[in-house]
């Protein structure tokens, strides 16, 4: 039997596929070119908006992870329901579904819709439920300065904790969630306590070896520095940390982290600097 992998050419489920593989098990990555995939296991081409190729994928499959791509929230809440008539048809062991950041306070959203319809079709599953992505760090604008500058400039205030995780802590704690089907519900991943802006960058102190300092800057200023970078995608980018400026935090739940939950802790900046080989 196999474990499906949506996005595994991607960041999220590159290191999940990776897991799967190195676990013992047959990983299937769900694409839409299967020529292009050179990860482990095997490829299948799949179409969000079409539920009879995600049927055919899921059907007998002994676990699902899933996640919805970027797009306009009208196109994720189509893909949302898509899966979740593909999940209900194919009955597949498992699935595991990753928020991407999202939270699930809003019911009309598309990660809302997706996570109450698995739970109402009565197939095993759970929610990851991630925060920010220390992968944001690595964009060249971000990541640039603190190699050149010693200077960490990201768009949240000095005083905004927030459950910071990378995507191989989402990835350690997916592969849990895919094998351990007992657990059930919203699982929160990200550090607690929360890290401001000054634990970031001594982080990469720690990991570069020499000082480094956190610049809190305006959203305005970081739509101008990565509008190059994503175009016209940039505006929905910014829009979230605007949000984020009239926050008081963005901190997982203690209840259903996965510290509280499942015994696991996130990766320390430096030790994910480490990981990954910056």
């Amino acid at each position: 039997m196999t474990y499906i992998v949506h996005g595994a050419t991607g960041a999220q489920g590159t290191p999940v596929a990776s897991l799967l593989s190195a676990a013992g098990h047959h990983v299937t990555a769900a694409v839409r070119t299967p020529s292009t995939y050179a990860g482990p296991g095997t490829a299948v081409a799949v179409d969000l908006s079409d539920t009879a190729s995600l049927v055919e994928a899921y059907t007998g499959a002994e676990g699902v992870f899933v996640h919805l791509p970027i797009g306009s929230p009208d196109q994720q809440v189509a893909y949302a329901r898509t899966i979740a008539d593909a999940v209900d048809a194919a009955r597949p062991g498992r699935v595991v579904l990753s928020t991407s950041g999202y939270t699930l306070d809003d019911p009309a959203s598309a990660v809302s819709i997706l996570a109450e319809r698995l739970t109402a079709s009565g197939v095993s599953s759970a929610v990851v439920q991630p925060r920010l992505y220390l992968e944001n760090l690595l964009l060249p604008v971000v990541v640039g300065p603190v190699q050149q500058d010693g200077v960490l400039g990201y768009p949240v205030r000095e005083d905004y904790a927030v459950s910071w995780s990378s995507h191989l802590d989402v990835a350690d704690v997916v592969l849990r969630l895919l094998e351990d089907r007992a657990i059930t519900g919203i699982v929160g991943v990200g550090a607690l306590p929360g890290l401001l802006g000054s634990d970031l960058a001594e982080g990469f102190a720690e990991h570069l070896g020499r000082p480094v300092r956190f610049e809190a800057i305006t959203p305005d200023a970081f739509e101008q520095l990565i509008t190059p970078l994503f175009g016209p995608a940039a505006s929905s980018v910014v829009d979230s940390y605007r949000w984020r400026a009239t926050q008081p935090h963005e901190l997982v739940d203690e209840e259903t982290s996965a510290q509280r939950r499942l015994g696991m802790t996130p990766r320390t900046v430096a030790q994910w600097l480490g990981d990954i080989g910056v």
